[in-house]
């Protein structure tokens, strides 16, 4: 094969599973994926993918050796620009940056303004994604994580606990007898929670396991709708402490914590580019003011 963007087109369709999708992830559009794949499989005359029902693409023999050797090309191409980037000592160009949406809304973008005045060079271009973007792949320099990095090959630190609590209204809580004691005390009150689908987050399977489902006024897939939700009296919400303590319209239902739910936010980047000077001036910039602000994060600044 001459051309590598053969073999990124390959991946792509590999990774993403349908043309759909692995032309979202080249940035191009769905013919041009369809016409260059057709074209690709009839220049070497072997089928690199068979077409299922529902558009999915599932890689033939042929498919899954041309997908490892793009993947062991592109692990050797970002390698080399990880390297070449961790020896850069401007600090000026792109930073790309991801985090979650609750952070990013509440705390995180006052951080970023202190960051830009002190280093008006360095652009900062924002994820916000609850999902984990790969550091490995460029998808992000720098990444804001509620969870410990399990990869080896990532480099970053703890910046503080996050406490997990009940919030409401005030005038809701006036109309329901004042505050709840504990949590086994949730049962005449309505929640607000997360989708029905949502799984595989703490907070949402949490309310899954310990209240029922008619108990649920109203549900959606973003925690700042929740907060929103909570203030305009629909109910109440488990939220970040950081996100509910000190917002005008909004207290604590709970008063302390719920210990299952004690979290972290570590911020990570991998280690070929711990040595980048904007790496290494967001980290003393954002992550230490982030750090500054950790009797918030761990509940106790109520």
């Amino acid at each position: 094969m001459e051309d590598w963007n053969d073999l990124r087109l390959v991946l792509a369709v590999a990774r993403a599973g349908s043309l759909t999708a692995a032309a979202e992830l080249l940035g191009i559009d769905h013919s041009t994926v369809f016409r260059r794949l057709n074209a690709l499989e009839q220049r070497l005359a072997v089928r690199v993918f068979e077409r299922l029902p529902g558009g999915i693409y599932q890689m033939t023999p042929a498919g899954e050796r041309m997908a490892a050797a793009a993947e062991r090309m592109e692990d050797e191409a970002l390698a080399l620009a990880r390297d070449i980037a961790g020896a850069d000592g401007r600090l000026s160009g792109r930073l790309r940056v991801t985090s979650s949406e609750t952070l990013a809304y509440s705390r995180l973008t006052k951080h970023l303004a202190a960051f830009r005045a002190v280093h008006p060079g360095i652009v900062v271009e924002l994820a916000i994604e609850n999902r984990v973007l790969s550091l490995s792949r460029r998808e992000a320099d720098v990444a804001l994580r509620p969870i410990r990095p399990r990869e080896g090959d990532l480099w970053g630190r703890k910046l503080a606990g996050v406490a997990w609590t009940f919030f409401a209204a005030p005038a809701y809580l006036d109309a329901h007898e004042g505050a709840i004691a504990d949590t086994s005390a949730l049962g005449p009150h309505a929640l607000i929670g997360w989708e029905e689908t949502a799984g595989g987050i703490m907070a949402a399977d949490w309310l899954e396991r310990n209240v029922a489902a008619e108990n649920f006024a109203y549900r959606t897939n973003s925690l700042v709708n929740q907060s929103v939700a909570a203030r305009a009296g629909i109910g109440v919400a488990l939220l970040p402490c950081y996100l509910g303590d000190g917002v005008p319209g909004l207290v604590r239902a709970l008063a302390k914590p719920v210990e299952e739910l004690a979290g972290e936010l570590w911020i990570v980047t991998h280690q070929d580019l711990k040595g980048t000077a904007r790496v290494r001036a967001f980290f003393d910039v954002v992550g230490d003011g982030l750090a500054r602000e950790r009797d918030l994060f761990e509940g106790r600044a109520s």
